[in-house]
């Protein structure tokens, strides 16, 4: 049985955390004494100079520390898909659970140059586990990280408890986060060339408020505006309600648009039209009337309206913003009562309610979530035993990429990762959550590969 562990500290030496450390401290004292004793940060020993290899106590199956702008090398490894032959690249192989962000906000920096995810690698071998206040639920901390497009390697850009939601900006690198009531702004571009550098500063360095939002609302469910200047979030009004705020970032000014009479959620900015967003109604499953389009116009008039209004034998799920007019989302297909319709991944038109089926997949269950380009071509759609698929919007038919990313399952109902599938702003890369190597790791794949 293991008694020790061992995690790095900020200047790159060890200390132990297990029931026998007082034992070991005692140990260490009498080395002292007896003359062996040298600084845990040493890199000099016995003659032999260590100090070009400071990147080996940073390793994935070492870390366990939670050190703001701390670097970790490159983990990513690449396989040749056994049933496509497509080359898929696993950008995160530790042991720890490593998340991308949800499929409706985006997942790289402006600039393109990193991709941002959440882990709790903070924590030794995914343990350090916490329990929410007032309830008996066992949560893991998370923390964000930036991996590079380039070197793969990756960069811690938040630190401490409660990291909640990161909103990454369009247009400029900067993210932002709602602390209690308080919208602070996150300087990414400057944390990660700090980092880059050595050189980080304070995470309050890298911070600035940029608004606050009255302390009697609970700010829930959140998204960010193309123009980087406006923050939709609702809040909550007993079980069966909900309204939906905005606050704007150069007015400081918060304003209610509209209050629903049922839960909402998968808040999610069009990416293409300033001032419009879409939610759901969040039951945790099938919902009624799934898809909710609001709108605000420039002299302040809002606009909430259902879109895609569904049968009542329709479970609709997931759905994503595809180009400025339209969205993707999922009919399902994985129950014997759903089948009595059309299912698949459907494209709807919100500006006149036109709707066309992209198809269904073969597996059992058929698609699950779908990810779209702007210029209407392409779509991705994934299946529940973890096969990815492209779609040809204009021709029809689908190719599949890679396969087996959710192995030994098909219910979306276990525990292994759901693809949440993205695709890159350059339209080159599908990123995923995928389960064939750990409990969740983030991956890519070509969205062309050659020859197919």
């Amino acid at each position: 049985m293991q008694t020790s562990s061992s995690t790095t500290n900020k200047k790159g030496g060890s200390r132990l955390h297990s029931p026998a450390k007082l034992g070991m401290g005692l140990l260490a004292a009498a080395l002292c004494t007896a003359g062996l004793c040298f600084p845990a940060n040493a890199q000099k020993i016995n003659g032999v100079d260590y100090s070009d290899r400071g990147h080996v106590d940073k390793t994935f199956d070492m870390a366990g520390t939670d050190i703001f702008g701390q670097r970790f090398p490159s983990e990513s490894l690449t396989i040749i898909d056994p049933v496509t032959g497509v080359k898929v690249t696993a950008l995160t192989t530790s042991r720890h659970s490593s998340s991308k962000i949800y499929q409706d906000h985006p997942n790289w920096t402006a600039d393109g140059k990193y991709i941002v995810f959440s882990s709790n690698r903070n924590t030794a071998a995914g343990g350090n586990i916490t329990f929410a206040a007032n309830a008996g639920t066992p949560r893991r901390e998370r923390q964000y990280y930036a991996i590079s497009m380039d070197t793969h390697e990756i960069v811690q850009v938040t630190t401490g408890t409660g990291a909640g939601d990161l909103l990454l900006g369009h247009k400029r690198n900067v993210a932002f986060r709602i602390k209690g009531n308080q919208v602070i702004e996150v300087n990414l571009g400057e944390l990660l060339k700090d980092s880059e550098a050595g050189k980080v500063k304070s995470p309050a360095s890298y911070e600035k408020l940029v608004a606050t939002i009255p302390s009697d609302l609970k700010p829930g469910g959140t998204c960010l505006d193309i123009n980087d200047k406006r923050i939709f979030f609702s809040t909550r009004y007993g079980e069966d309600a909900s309204a939906i705020h905005s606050i704007d970032l150069d007015t400081k000014k918060t304003t209610q648009l509209t209050e629903v009479p049922f839960r909402t959620g998968h808040f999610q900015a069009n990416p293409y039209v300033s001032g419009e967003m879409m939610y759901c109604w969040e039951t945790g499953g099938d919902s009624p009337q799934r898809m909710w389009v609001l709108t605000v116009d420039k002299n302040g008039k809002v606009n909430n309206r259902a879109v895609y209004k569904e049968k009542a034998d329709e479970w609709v799920t997931h759905e994503v913003f595809a180009g400025p007019d339209h969205i993707l989302f999922n009919v399902m297909g994985h129950i014997d009562r759903l089948r009595k319709n059309p299912t698949g991944i459907m494209l709807h038109n919100i500006r006149n309610n036109e709707t066309k089926l992209l198809g269904q997949a073969k597996e059992l269950g058929g698609y699950w979530h779908a990810a779209g380009t702007k210029d209407l071509k392409w779509a991705i759609g994934d299946s529940f035993d973890g096969n990815i698929y492209r779609l040809n919007i204009e021709k029809g038919g689908a190719t599949l990429l890679t396969a087996g990313h959710r192995p030994n399952t098909q219910s979306p109902f276990s525990s292994q990762a759901h693809a949440h599938q993205s695709i890159s702003p350059d339209g080159k890369w599908v990123l995923f959550n995928s389960s064939m190597f750990t409990e969740s790791d983030i991956m890519m794949v070509p969205m062309h590969p050659e020859g197919r």
